[in-house]
């Protein structure tokens, strides 16, 4: 048992009038340290501990090696392409060829930056649908008309309709990897479910130099 004992003093050694000797005082610890443990105990099971944060990031099979690269088709689709000084460039659907047999027009880079009316504009435009399904979902949820898992299984289910917006991701060997996380934080803001990275063709490497004046 922890105690504090403080000893009195006594008196009558000297000439004088004899004093009383006073008794030790003992202070018992033992219910101080029972309530810092139960504190203790009280506070670990209550604080929250950080989580780590991960991010998902999809990516494609990578082709053989003999396999020919040809521009990949993608409906509803947009492709990013990052380069240094923070400069992003796009097009949109499939990389259309020079000389295209259907008589298209060829592809043509588009640059865009990381304003409210750049980027993050061109996506919510492009995937409205899915922003436009997700947000009654969520309306509905906070009403509490569908269960928590419903509504994440449906968001996801909305994400992924053919019709919600598909984002190719491609860098050269000068951007950054900030400009690449920044990318992906405005596809989640966006709520844009397909994305992956690929490698970029020689094609859109050579109207990037164009662009840039490399």
């Amino acid at each position: 048992m922890a105690e504090i004992a403080e000893e009195g003093g006594g008196g009558g050694h000297g000439k004088g009038k004899k004093r009383g000797k006073k008794h030790s005082a003992r202070i018992d610890m033992t219910p101080m340290v029972d309530l810092a443990f139960l504190l203790l105990t009280f506070f670990v099971l209550t604080s929250t501990f950080s989580k780590p944060k991960t991010m998902e990031i999809n990516y494609p099979a990578k082709p053989e090696p003999n396999e020919n690269v040809k521009p990949p088709e993608v409906k509803n689709g947009l492709t990013l392409i990052l380069t240094k000084d923070n400069r992003i460039f796009y097009y949109k659907g499939e990389f259309i060829l020079p000389n295209d047999p259907k008589g298209r027009p060829a592809t043509q880079l588009e640059e865009t930056d990381f304003s409210t009316n750049g980027l993050h504009k061109i996506l919510t435009e492009l995937n409205k649908s899915a922003i436009d399904e997700i947000n009654q979902l969520s309306e509905k949820a906070k009403k509490k008309e569908i269960a928590d898992s419903t509504f994440k299984r449906l968001v996801m289910e909305a994400k992924g309709k053919k019709e919600a917006l598909t984002v190719l991701i491609k860098t050269d060997d000068q951007a950054t990897y900030k400009n690449f996380i920044d990318v992906v934080d405005e596809l989640n803001l966006a709520m844009v479910g397909k994305y992956v990275t690929v490698d970029m063709m020689p094609q859109e490497y050579e109207l990037l130099k164009q662009k840039t004046g490399q």
